[in-house]
C-alpha cells in the first residue's frame, strides 16, 4: 500500500544555478547532491518538512530517460516557463512575498484573494512557476 509521496521532480535547466536559487533565495535545505551514474541526484526541502524532497533534474539528463523528441519538447516546455510544479504555502503571504521578491525571486501576480486563500504567482530560476499561498 502506498503511504505518501516522498520526492517529486521539479525539471531545471542547471542544477548549480537551481541548487542556490532553491537554497538561498527560497530558503530550502539541501538533502543530497550526489553523482548516480551519469546523473547528478540533487534534492532539496522546505525547511520543516522532512518527508519530502524536491528532485532538481537537469533536463537534458531526461535524454537518456525518454525519446530525444519527448526529451527535447520537455526541455522547450522548461524554457518557455510553461510549466507550473507545485503549491507552497505559507501563513503569512504578504511577509514572504515582500521577502522573496526582495531577494529577487520573478512573480507573475501578486497576492490576490482566491476562494481558497490569498495566492500568489512566482518563477524560479529555469522559468517553472509556483502557486505560493496563505490557506483560509
Amino acid at each position: 500500500m502506498i503511504q505518501r509521496l516522498s520526492h517529486t521532480t521539479i525539471y531545471v535547466l542547471d542544477q548549480e544555478r537551481a541548487k542556490r536559487f532553491y537554497t538561498e533565495k527560497l530558503g530550502f535545505e539541501l538533502v543530497m547532491d550526489a553523482q548516480v551514474g551519469p546523473t547528478r541526484w540533487l534534492t532539496v526541502r522546505p525547511k520543516g518538512q522532512p518527508d519530502l524532497q524536491l528532485v532538481l533534474m537537469d533536463v537534458r539528463s531526461c535524454e537518456a530517460m525518454m525519446d530525444p523528441e519527448s526529451a527535447r519538447m520537455l526541455r522547450q516546455l522548461v524554457e518557455k516557463g510553461a510549466l507550473g510544479a507545485a503549491v507552497f504555502q505559507t501563513a503569512d503571504i504578504q511577509k514572504t512575498y515582500e521577502e522573496l521578491k526582495a531577494k529577487g525571486v520573478p512573480f507573475r501576480q501578486p497576492p490576490t484573494e482566491r476562494p481558497y486563500g490569498i495566492e500568489a504567482i512566482m518563477g524560479d530560476d529555469s522559468g517553472n512557476w509556483f502557486s505560493l499561498t496563505q490557506p483560509r
